[in-house]
């Protein structure tokens, strides 16, 4: 099943989002009827405001992590025949009118995963979280034994291979990390960026997500895989060697101020 086109659903981890909730969901509503929301113990208002909308609502009655609420949306989607899974945060980081390039990249590359790299208007991304990025993605490339441009970003397209690696244990913000290394190592999963903008608002909630800690349990569970797989310094090479692969047909990275990553503009 590699019809980007067939059945894509959308996966909306959230906890504690009533300010940014409505406005994400009606934007991804307009670019896909099949929407998944999993409400991972919220205790303002996000579950009342999700249930006024069509979309389906998964609610966990106390936090489990970002890990656990990402499966439950998985598993619900594969039992309703989805052709992949798109996933986005609750807190409205991600623009939903990147939707329709992330899914055109999954067409033009089937059976690869699509990241929506925050690769555009970096200078909006807070210091610490832009420095912590960059070391994750040092490290997790080296885990995939291939360069991958933003590998924290929340924004991906998983294809069904991808999305039946959902019993991988690994727990909260690991979890994403772990389906990136096994699918590119286990299922020989190509890995596409699509060049995304930096989006972060002053007025938004605190990210629950926090660098030191995530980062550190990040990088164990990454050292744990790359010693795991084996050929060490071959991995390395392979994954440091050369730029990550980016779709932009637009160009957008060429308006941009500055590219940091090199990539392929096309298919």
């Amino acid at each position: 099943m590699t019809d980007a086109s067939a059945r894509p659903f959308v996966i909306v981890p959230c906890l504690n989002e009533a300010l940014a909730i409505r406005k994400l969901l009606e934007g991804v509503l307009a670019h896909c009827r099949d929407v998944i929301v999993i409400d991972d113990g919220s205790t303002d208002d996000t579950a009342n405001i999700v249930a006024q909308l069509p979309v389906t609502l998964i609610r966990h009655p106390a936090r489990r992590g970002k890990g656990e609420a990402l499966r439950a949306g998985f598993r619900e989607a594969l039992k309703r025949g989805a052709s992949g899974v798109l996933t986005m945060d609750g807190d409205g980081q991600h623009d939903p009118a990147d939707t329709p390039r992330i899914l055109a990249a999954a067409r033009q590359f089937p059976g690869a995963m699509i990241v929506g790299a925050r690769m555009l208007e970096r200078h909006r991304q807070p210091n610490a979280r832009r420095r912590a990025n960059d070391f994750a993605d040092w490290g997790i490339s080296w885990g995939c034994g291939r360069p991958v441009a933003d590998t924290q970003s929340g924004q991906r397209w998983y294809p069904h291979a991808a999305v039946e690696l959902v019993a991988l244990p690994a727990q909260d913000f690991v979890f994403e990390a772990a389906i990136l290394i096994a699918a590119s190592r286990d299922l020989d999963m190509p890995v596409v960026s699509v060049p995304i903008a930096c989006r972060y608002d002053s007025n938004a909630r605190h990210s629950h997500f926090r660098p030191v800690r995530d980062v550190a349990r990040i990088t164990l569970y990454t050292i744990g895989r790359i010693v795991h797989y084996g050929s060490v310094l071959q991995s390395y090479r392979a994954s440091h060697d050369g730029p990550p692969q980016v779709y932009d047909p637009e160009r957008r990275l060429d308006a941009a101020p500055s590219a940091p990553l090199a990539g392929a503009n096309g298919s």
